[in-house]
């Protein structure tokens, strides 16, 4: 069943627990994350990151399936628009039945990003749906060195969550987007702070390569959305790399493609185990 972004992560905090937020990129992808949360037996977000994603798959095209199979899905799917930058974006998202976007201004100024959120939310609404949103620079790739003074302002966190209304708070803390060259430093402490003044969910971008005990960490303080996926992906070109190096015969597309569904559902559940936080 699908859910909004806003009922997801009230489950979250009744069970002290983090969602999970998968990226998918294909088929494949989809199928894995549903039924991985089938067989945990726990609710998912299932997103769609059409500004890195969309030279794969088409927004119009992969959104219709997600939408789709969350609905046929046994467990509380909430179907999202990751990363959103654009109205026209959003606005298709919300026409195909996405019950969740976030809207993306980290790069503008504080009062630009203000008043796009804002209006992110009065298209939202109209389709109850939910809106996350993003204060603070996340890096990219091997951008660890990520400086103190692009992480969330926790005083202007709960300006901007007042203003705003949003349903969660994507903030920057020490995580990058993709594989990280060095081990990350969390600041803990600017979490449950951000969480304390704004009374909102904390969402975690960049979740690929953080440790169980920091996951578990941010949680307690706050964190209850946790994006993943580069991990998933890798994993599952590392078992295609296997795989065909142990294929003396023909090796076949459909193949692969199950073999990558495997791999990254399996990568998804062991995320969800540990996001659960018991």
């Amino acid at each position: 069943m699908v859910i909004a972004l806003k009922n997801i992560l009230d489950i979250a905090e009744s069970k002290n627990m983090a969602i999970a937020a998968f990226n998918a990129t294909s088929l494949e992808g989809i199928m894995a994350v549903i039924e991985a949360a089938q067989e945990e037996d726990t609710p998912v977000i299932l997103q769609f990151a059409n500004a890195a994603h969309g030279k794969y798959v088409p927004l119009d095209t992969i959104g219709r399936v997600m939408v789709m199979l969350a609905e046929e899905a046994k467990v509380p799917v909430c179907v999202h628009l990751d990363h959103g930058d654009n109205f026209d974006e959003i606005k298709k998202a919300l026409d195909i039945g996405f019950s969740s976007i976030m809207y993306d201004g980290s790069a503008l100024s504080f009062k630009e990003n203000v008043a796009n959120t804002i209006y992110a939310k009065v298209l939202a609404d109209q389709y109850a749906a939910g809106v996350e949103a993003e204060l603070g620079a996340m890096g990219a790739e091997g951008a660890e060195d990520n400086i103190m003074g692009a992480y969330t302002d926790p005083e202007l966190a709960k300006i901007f969550v007042e203003e705003t209304g949003i349903d969660a708070l994507a903030a920057s803390f020490g995580t990058v987007h993709g594989i990280y060259k060095s081990e990350p430093k969390l600041d803990f402490e600017r979490i449950e702070k951000i969480r304390e003044l704004t009374g909102v969910p904390v969402v975690m971008h960049g979740g690929s390569g953080i440790s169980d005990g920091d996951f578990r960490k941010c949680i307690d303080r706050g964190v209850r959305k946790i994006n993943f996926y580069t991990y998933a992906a890798k994993f599952a070109g590392d078992a295609i790399r296997q795989m065909a190096a142990d294929t003396s015969g023909n090796l076949y597309s459909h193949d692969i493609f199950v073999q990558a569904r495997q791999s990254m559902k399996q990568t998804y559940k062991d995320a969800i185990k540990i996001f659960k936080n018991r």
